[in-house]
């Protein structure tokens, strides 16, 4: 209940909550007092987060308006964190329904106030002249305000927060080029904002005056160059001294590729986020201090930003990444339950093993797989694929893992997505390499009859056409060796882990 009255908490409804931005609103509207429902296509995906029991869910679509509608029964506050960024060149038309829809079914339903968060545009630059990704944020936001409901529109340029893709693609390019040759757009100035400040603004705004309808300038105390940023991260991070050269040659698209090579955000991602940083995005008024004040220390400043960031990342406390949203135009077929699946081919490589090791090994090996421990075989067939799918403009081997031991549906891991996790016994990944199919991987630790620990693997593929099939068979003559070698490899590191005791075999489930 409110403090001053008797009325029922707000009830705020989040779109994107699987999301970077998203899935660390939720717990900050919780903690202030409001209630939650979450729209999302696969609910599944919120339900291991640690606020998952505390908020209602709705299964939607921003783009179908009957599922929004839906969701926004009952809503005092919608808050739209979604956007078709690097879904393909109708991006724009997608961002432009789903915000006429959003904007109308909240008009429908009597929601008091939406609140978006888009994109700080130059004031001296035409819209026309935006890049795309801009343009479109812009656009999104001008829908929502002329949607007959209250509207706050908060435009921030980089966010910097641990798992930000922003954050992230800073961090790859200071921290592996000490020398470095770049694009012109490291001399535009930018004025960051520290991903607690854009929580911070994202939950005050729930309670803004009815009469409040516009765009605010949101920043932290920073204005800086994005050489500058690279030059102050070093120091920060306790980096020798960076070198940079611009190449004004460098044109977004080569960009973009220069980016995916570097950093693990994949070039079809990086394309619309350098093509933005054209343009100077600096903040023209601080007229949100009005409505939301900034408590002291606050907004934090760049430097200050990168150290909490840095510090949960060594802390393996990252809540959530840019990549815990699913990336458009992934795959996202869940795999076929029925053994006689008539949708078409499914091959399948089996591989089973007797583990001498307690199941509760074998599962902490399970979990922790990917990222900095690898695949346990043949790493440079693994290498070599993640290239193959970078040079494809796919995700690569590059993205790893948001915490170093623990997983949860939805997660993703490299070039592998998190389907379904029963701890203690089953992880299964989808893939979201590049691929003429649907690919998924199923790792199991089971007891037989015997009470001994096996180690049950399958790799399946669903081809799509006959390039499908022939990517298979090209393949398969590979599968003993690194198929079978991963299962091998997983059942040596299993005997090789330390026994643990019975409080933490309990913990482990």
């Amino acid at each position: 209940m409110n403090a001053d009255d008797d009325r029922p908490a707000t009830l705020c409804l989040v779109t994107g909550a699987t999301g970077y931005i998203g899935g660390r609103l939720v717990p900050e509207l919780l903690d202030a007092g409001h209630r939650v429902r979450c729209l999302a296509r696969s609910p599944g995906k919120l339900r291991d987060h640690p606020w998952a029991g505390r908020v209602e869910t709705a299964r939607g679509d921003v783009t179908d308006a009957a599922s929004v509608a839906d969701a926004m029964r009952g809503v005092d506050v919608a808050y739209y964190l979604v956007h078709a960024l690097g879904s393909g060149e109708d991006f724009e038309a997608t961002d432009r329904e789903a915000a006429r829809i959003f904007g109308e079914a909240a008009r429908a339903a009597g929601v008091r106030r939406i609140v978006y968060l888009g994109g700080l545009t130059p004031s001296d630059v035409p819209e026309s002249a935006l890049s795309p990704h801009l343009r479109s944020r812009s656009e999104v936001g001008r829908i929502l305000l002329d949607s007959g409901v209250p509207t706050t529109v908060l435009r921030a340029a980089v966010v910097l927060g641990s798992g930000s893709v922003s954050f992230e693609m800073l961090r790859y390019l200071t921290e592996r080029l000490p020398v470095m040759v770049t694009p012109s757009w490291v001399h535009t100035r930018i004025q960051p904002v520290a991903v607690r400040d854009v929580l911070r603004v994202l939950v005050g705004s729930a309670d803004m005056p009815a009469d409040v309808n516009r765009a605010f300038d949101i920043g932290g105390p920073d204005v800086l160059t994005y050489r500058e940023m690279m030059t102050r991260y070093a120091r920060v991070a306790d980096l020798p001294r960076r070198y940079v050269v611009s190449v004004p040659m460098l044109t977004p698209r080569l960009s973009s590729h220069w980016v995916g090579l570097v950093t693990p955000v994949p070039a079809g991602l990086a394309r619309p986020l350098t093509e933005s940083l054209r343009h100077e995005v600096v903040c023209h008024e601080n007229d949100i201090e009005r409505y939301v004040p900034a408590p002291p220390g606050s907004p934090i400043g760049f430097d200050e930003a990168v150290r909490l960031a840095l510090r949960r990342i060594r802390q393996a406390d990252v809540a959530t990444r840019w990549s815990s949203a699913s990336l458009p135009g992934a795959p996202s077929d869940p795999l076929p339950t029925d053994p006689d699946w008539a949708g078409g081919s499914l091959y399948t490589d089996h591989r089973e093993l007797t583990v001498p090791a307690s199941r509760e090994a074998l599962w902490r090996v399970i979990e922790g797989i990917g990222g900095d421990n690898g695949w346990y075989s043949f790493p440079l067939a693994w290498a070599v694929r993640g290239w193959l799918d970078r040079l494809a403009g796919g995700v690569g081997l590059r993205r790893g893992r948001r915490d170093a031991a623990r997983l949860r549906v939805g997660d993703s891991l490299d070039f592998w997505r998190v389907e379904e996790i029963e701890p203690g016994r089953l992880l299964r990944l989808r893939a979201e390499m590049r691929l003429p199919g649907l690919a998924w991987l199923e790792l199991r630790a089971d007891t037989d009859d015997d009470g001994r620990t096996r180690y049950r693997q399958r790799a399946l593929f669903h081809p799509q056409g006959l390039l499908g099939h022939a990517y298979w068979w090209s393949v398969s003559p590979f599968h003993s060796v690194v198929f079978g070698g991963m299962a091998r490899n997983i059942a040596r590191a299993a005997a090789r882990e330390p026994a643990r005791t019975a409080d933490e075999h309990a913990s482990v489930g």
